[in-house]
């Protein structure tokens, strides 16, 4: 009988660990590549919790495809090269079947190469330059005409602003969107003695020589407005410096592309009032999705100061449409959910639809809001879904482009010599 009960044991024991395997290896596994530390935390650490999130709301309603979903998360550290390490990793040793990550252009392309060789998919949910277009990438944050360029037609238009500060970081993002505004307030007419274009390093802290220039900039009584393509926490010491300068909305209103609530939070904003941003969500929108969005999020990180913003919107948005295609193709491999993905609709957090385009873009709106002194923005401006463009219009060069994949797999088609250009992205 002993021997019974230690045989009948170590059945039971081997059984127990047979299943502990089985039961790991039956989930269905994503990274998550968001930079957890360096400059760039501020802003991707909350992504990182966002599909944390989604991942624990899909899995309440039984996972996908019968599996339970498991995120892989690492920490890139705001180091580019070693965002194309981590997504190796995360593709290679970790076996995911998607990566959702990545907001800086320079950490995007430089995962790029990597998902493009191994077969990858990438969710990249923040506004980005454009002039790319990876077969391996679903970019559900806004192309330059789904932000730039309506910010800046914005400023034009409602705020009478006539002579322009383009302030950026110095990479990749920055210096694209500033080449395509650029072209566009020239072809508006601009003079390039008006356009005034600056960028500087990650984390830059010393601002007032750049502020006293775009204050002198107005010298001949002409609106200034600055048009903000500034990331990480370098924010925080350009908008204490336009405080210190007594730099009011009024006086030189920026547009920052990169500053939302997630940022603000961080800043004393009281004289900040009036100052906008331009993104296709933020928390202060008004419906029914949004509303439960924001409890969710608050139940999920057991913090009611815990804000909401546009990339969790594009985050949240981009996983939803992948489950979608996940479950259309009843696969998660790569090519089959490309497949299956053009064309997938999901709900916005504006109370619309996004819907993923064969460009592998979305449909989105475009909003424009205005800082208020407790950090959220009022609306002032939001235009029906968008459809985003992976090559401007504003570029001779780019404007002859077509990016959408069904049917010519090619995402740089010429349209004036119906071939192919090149099939891998640009890194």
């Amino acid at each position: 009988m002993k021997f019974y009960s230690s045989a009948m044991a170590a059945i039971l024991m081997s059984a127990s660990l047979a299943g502990g395997a089985w039961a790991q290896e039956d989930t269905i596994k994503i990274g998550v590549l968001h930079s957890l530390s360096g400059t760039m935390a501020i802003s991707e650490t909350t992504l990182k919790d966002t599909v944390l999130m989604m991942v624990e709301q899909q899995n309440a309603k039984g996972g996908v495809l019968g599996k339970k979903i498991e995120a892989v998360v690492v920490d890139p550290a705001s180091d580019w090269p070693l965002f194309a390490e981590k997504a190796r990793e995360l593709i290679s040793v970790n076996d995911v079947d998607a990566i959702f990550g990545c907001w800086t252009s320079v950490s995007r392309k430089s995962v790029l190469p990597v998902i493009e060789e191994l077969n990858g998919l990438l969710f990249y949910p923040v506004q980005y330059e454009g002039e790319e277009s990876s077969k391996n990438v679903i970019y559900t944050g806004a192309a330059p005409n789904q932000q730039a360029i309506p910010a800046v037609d914005y400023m034009m238009d409602e705020l009478g602003v006539e002579k322009w500060a383009l302030l950026g970081t110095d990479y990749v993002y920055p210096r694209t969107t500033n080449n395509i505004l650029d072209a566009y307030l020239k072809g508006k007419g601009v003079a390039e003695g008006d356009i005034f274009v600056n960028y500087t390093p990650f984390g830059h802290s010393d601002w007032s020589k750049i502020v006293a220039d775009v204050v002198a900039l107005g010298a001949d009584g002409k609106k200034v407005g600055v048009v903000s393509t500034i990331n990480g926490d370098a924010n925080i010491g350009f908008y204490k410096e336009l405080a210190a300068a007594g730099v009011s909305a009024d006086d030189i209103p920026v547009m920052a592309f990169s500053v939302g609530e997630e940022e603000l939070a961080g800043l004393d904003t009281t004289n900040l009032v009036g100052h906008l941003a331009a993104w296709n969500y933020f928390e202060s929108a008004d419906s029914a999705e949004n509303k439960a969005f924001i409890e969710e999020w608050h139940k999920f990180t057991e913090n009611e100061k815990r804000v909401t913003n546009d990339p969790m919107e594009a985050t949240m948005i981009g996983f939803n449409a992948w489950v979608a295609a996940v479950e259309k193709a009843g696969s998660t491999d790569t090519d089959a959910v490309l497949d299956a993905i053009v064309g997938v609709k999901v709900p916005n957090l504006t109370g619309g639809t996004a819907e993923v385009l064969p460009n592998h873009h979305l449909t989105k709106p475009v909003l424009i809001g205005e800082i208020r002194a407790d950090g959220q923005f009022d609306i002032v401006s939001q235009t029906e879904e968008v459809a985003g463009d992976a090559w401007t219009d504003f570029l001779p060069e780019s404007a002859k482009l077509d990016s959408d994949w069904p049917g010519k797999e090619c995402g740089m088609w010429n349209t004036e010599t119906n071939a192919c250009v090149q099939i891998k992205s640009n890194y």
